[in-house]
């Protein structure tokens, strides 16, 4: 049922969406050099690599520019990509991960594969039991805040999710 549920919401918002990111398309476009989408390989279910596709925000080969870790007020954010980062625009185009299977629309937000050396393997294999997602219970809580304890509520979400609370 809630693999239903995130085919019919992904679809119905990319058709919603897309006279929107058709423009949004253009101003990056115009506002600097490069593709239109930013796509990085994830960790899913199961520990299965994908290819997550966001807005680009950035400027073209920004790992050669700098840190892997974007900072605040960080140089390489284009004028365009603030406002998407702001208002988080540039996770829009996640929905099509959803319609691909992916992702869900809940579930613990997918890594980076560099930075799971960083987890315990034990305590992330629960996390990768289960479809990431474009929002969790870490990203609503720790919105716009250093987050030391993401495993552990991504781990939470596993154990306690359901279809009433998603």
């Amino acid at each position: 049922m809630k693999r239903i549920f995130d085919i019919v919401a992904s679809l119905l918002g990319l058709v919603i969406i897309s006279p929107f990111l058709l423009i949004v398309s253009i101003l990056i476009k115009l506002d600097s050099e490069g593709p239109i989408f930013f796509k990085q390989w994830r960790i899913g279910k199961d520990g299965k690599q994908f290819r997550i596709y966001k807005l680009r925000t950035m400027v073209q080969d920004t790992d050669k520019i700098g840190a892997q870790i974007t900072k605040a007020n960080d140089t390489r954010i284009t004028r365009i990509g603030k406002f998407l980062r702001r208002y988080e625009i540039d996770e829009l185009p996640t929905l099509i991960n959803v319609l691909k299977g992916d992702m869900d629309i809940v579930g613990p937000r997918p890594e980076v594969p560099k930075y799971l050396k960083h987890y315990d393997n034990l305590k992330y294999r629960e996390v990768l039991s289960v479809r990431p997602g474009i929002t969790d219970l870490g990203t609503m809580t720790f919105r716009m805040k250093q987050n030391t304890c993401v495993v552990k509520i991504m781990k939470k979400y596993t154990k306690k999710r359901s279809y009433l609370t998603n």
